[in-house]
């Protein structure tokens, strides 16, 4: 199990804010400390968001349970019907999120009236933005997540996983539940992809120059997933059609094995290029050597003109394997493309060097 920062960072925010509740003298300091946890956000533009909404869904809540006491008491069915108000308030805003935290609000407000009923509600919403504002400082402060290095090395290890079978496949050497078992994990690895890259997006940088350099790498992420989804197609491909690979002639199946070598070695090139493993412009003629679609093209042709007089389901799996092969090479070198345009502007970027902890 790994110690993720979001976990410390957590830790750390419930401290700060039992500390400063104590420090002012609040009567009910774990108040801050359930705010708290409720404010942690994973990224630094998510808890500046989640500040504005919690103080907005948090007035709601003191307001109607100050409201609600003033006019109708504090029965068990009264502090009910209250929380049904707030919750649809908060809907009806469009800061659901907050939901939680505001009902924390009203219950803490209507559970205690008394002569010095409105003091403390004041003290008891006061405490729980003590907390939301320490998970705040917390997160802008402590342990600032990279989800660059994150993101980059998810699509990185799955890169390698899929680069792995594609080989694997194309010489029919390999288990089939394993694989299967496999390809399911890379589709999971897929989408959480998809969420690091999202809150790799929301990050904001306070400088014009790193504004431009990010909306280029954003560029090349989205291309780099573009690109491993595209491998996956190519496997699963592979993988559901093996036996039409195998009926294929041995020139034909030797052009699939050696254009996949060629996609994928060059796949692996322009990841580790990223980060400045690979020269960017390297003289090894294996490494700069790009797929021949047109080669797999007429070979197909040639194979369908055999198949041409029959009605066999073999032909148009073979036709998804090739229009997959040649897709996933096309996207290869889109990437190409674009790292070459990156390099020419970034030629001093720093390479990631380590892999954050989640």
């Amino acid at each position: 199990m790994k110690l993720g920062a979001r976990i410390v960072k957590t830790g750390i925010a419930i401290v700060l804010s039992l500390y400063l509740a104590q420090l002012l003298h609040s009567p009910s300091p774990v108040l801050a400390g359930i705010a708290a946890i409720f404010a942690i956000q994973p990224t630094i533009y998510r808890s500046y968001l989640t500040i504005v909404e919690q103080i907005q869904g948090n007035l709601i809540g003191a307001i109607l349970a100050v409201i609600c006491v003033l006019l109708l008491g504090n029965h068990y069915i009264i502090i009910g019907l209250a929380a049904i108000i707030v919750i649809i308030i908060n809907l009806k805003l469009n800061i659901e999120n907050t939901i939680g935290l505001s009902l924390v609000t009203l219950i803490s407000i209507m559970e205690t009236p008394g002569s010095d009923f409105l003091p403390f509600a004041g003290i008891r919403f006061s405490t729980i933005m003590i907390g939301v504002f320490s998970a705040f400082i917390v997160n802008l402060v402590f342990l600032p997540p990279k989800y660059e290095t994150k993101l980059y090395f998810k699509i990185s290890d799955t890169t390698e996983e899929i680069i792995k079978w594609i080989r694997i496949s194309t010489r029919h050497d390999f288990d089939h539940n394993v694989l299967k078992a496999d390809i399911e994990k890379i589709k999971d690895n897929l989408l959480k992809m998809g969420q690091l890259y999202l809150m790799y997006k929301e990050e904001r940088s306070y400088f014009k120059r790193n504004n431009l350099e990010k909306s280029r790498k954003l560029v090349i992420f989205r291309q780099m997933t573009s690109a491993a989804k595209r491998g996956l197609e190519t496997l699963k491909k592979l993988h559901r059609f093996e036996n039409e690979l195998l009926h294929l002639s041995e020139e034909f199946q030797q052009s699939i094995r050696t254009q996949l070598d060629s996609i994928v070695y060059r796949h692996e090139q322009l990841m580790l290029r990223f980060i400045g493993k690979v020269p960017v412009h390297s003289a090894n003629p294996e490494e700069t050597a790009c797929f021949n679609k047109k080669e797999l093209f007429d070979l197909f042709l040639t194979h369908q003109k055999a198949y041409a007089d029959q009605n066999d389901p073999h032909l148009y799996h073979t036709m998804q394997i090739i229009s997959s092969i040649i897709d996933y090479g096309e996207q290869v070198e889109h990437l190409d493309k674009l790292l070459d345009s990156f390099h020419s502007f970034h030629q001093n970027e720093v390479a990631i060097e380590h892999k954050e902890t989640d």
